[in-house]
């Protein structure tokens, strides 16, 4: 979650107007399987192919090129170049997220340890703020999820990155994949969560662990739990990510530009193979998402989750917390966002809005975009045909697989 500053909260960011398919921020997917080894942020593995297991490297031909073309040296990268931060070697546009899996770098301690990418900062009065915006709601304290999470909310889970701050947590939902029905390799989270905006790149070491911490282990036995105990599922790496290119081009660390299209959708692979599974097939489901969703005022309710890591929280459990939403207007060029009530701190940035939809079934609507730093509520945005074209060509790119 992105905290608000009151300096930040009128200023009018770019892409100002809704953008149709020509403004997806098209990513070429790098499926690759490296050897780590040494240090606290690596482990010892064996080169292997991202979900075949038979210690072969294959690295296609088009893929090899773009790696070459960045200058990017794979022993080199598995081995700690990927900390390199510099603003040349900070990969931006929309063609060039590269993210090879390094086996075993996100062992238990490195995701106990990861942190929020919030930022604290003031409050900020949004009375002021052209457009269509509701009276600030009241908190609505979050509640924790009950375990086992795989039972009771199987579609969550937490994304991990590296982010030049350090090692970094947001939350996302597995959502369905209209090429691959009941098969779904796709996450939905926020785009500050891949992304960092106009002021930087791609983040990297992008990895999804569904159903975190399934059992809800205390902060005390998470200290000593296995891998297998913090992440039962497995660990997912991102092989494709996508974003709005508003957010690309205005979205920042902190307060409202970009806010409206905030939101990613990212294909994962497997890095120890799944038996041939799927993400959606090994957590036994997925949302379908609505990008006609109604208006705040035709909505009942909505439940927002995720696994909030900023104080009082820990990042170590899931919470949820449902409220009827209202209307929050950024800027009034962009669309208006839903805001409602909720206690979650930053790490639960990108985890699933979930409303019923007509036929009674879970359908995500949105994800947690922003909110104050001291908490009280969050929002997020409202999806439309920007988000439509994102979802569909992450799901176009791996049509044919």
């Amino acid at each position: 979650m992105r905290s608000i500053r009151p300096s930040s909260i009128v200023r009018r960011g770019g892409g100002g107007t809704r953008r149709t398919l020509a403004a997806v921020a098209l990513v070429s997917a790098l499926a690759l399987t490296a050897t780590a080894c040494g240090g606290d942020d690596n482990a010892s593995g064996s080169p292997t192919a991202a979900g075949v297991g038979d210690g072969k490297v294959r690295v296609p031909d088009d893929l090899s090129n773009k790696l070459r073309e960045h200058g990017i040296d794979m022993d080199k990268w598995k081995n700690g170049a990927w900390k390199n931060w510099d603003r040349d070697d900070w990969l931006r546009e929309a063609n060039d997220f590269i993210n090879p899996i390094i086996k075993g770098l996100w062992d238990p301690d490195r995701m106990r340890d990861a942190d929020d990418p919030a930022k604290s900062v003031g409050d900020g009065d949004l009375s002021g703020d052209e457009g269509v915006t509701d009276p600030t709601p009241q908190p609505v304290e979050a509640q924790a999820v009950k375990a086992p999470y795989h039972t009771n909310a199987a579609t969550s889970g937490k994304v991990f990155f590296d982010a030049p701050k350090g090692t970094m947590v947001c939350s996302a939902t597995v959502v369905q994949d209209p090429a691959h029905p009941g098969k779904s390799n796709l996450i939905w989270t926020a785009g500050h969560c891949v992304h960092a905006g106009k002021e930087g790149g791609w983040y990297r070491n992008i990895a999804f662990v569904p159903s975190y911490n399934n059992q809800s282990l205390s902060p005390t036995e998470m200290k000593t739990a296995s891998r297998a105990e913090v992440a039962p599922y497995g660990v997912w790496w991102a092989d494709s990510a996508k974003t709005s290119q508003q957010w690309i081009d205005g979205g920042g660390e902190t307060g409202g530009n970009g806010a409206s299209y905030d939101f990613a959708v990212i294909h994962v692979t497997p890095e120890q193979g799944s038996g041939g599974k799927s993400l959606e097939e090994t957590v036994g489901g997925a949302l379908p998402v609505d990008f006609n969703a109604p208006a705040a005022t035709d909505v009942r309710s909505l439940t927002a989750s995720g696994y909030p890591a900023a104080a009082p929280f820990n990042g170590q459990r899931l919470y949820q917390c449902s409220d009827k939403p209202g209307r929050l207007s950024i800027a009034a060029a962009d669309p208006t966002m839903y805001r409602i009530g909720c206690t979650m701190t930053g790490g639960s940035s990108g985890g699933g809005w979930v409303e019923a939809g007509s036929g009674g079934e879970p359908t995500l609507v949105s994800n947690t975009s922003i909110g104050p730093a001291s908490s009280g509520w969050l929002a997020g945005p409202r999806l439309g045909e920007v988000a439509k074209g994102v979802y569909d060509s992450v799901s176009k790119q791996f049509a044919g697989n």
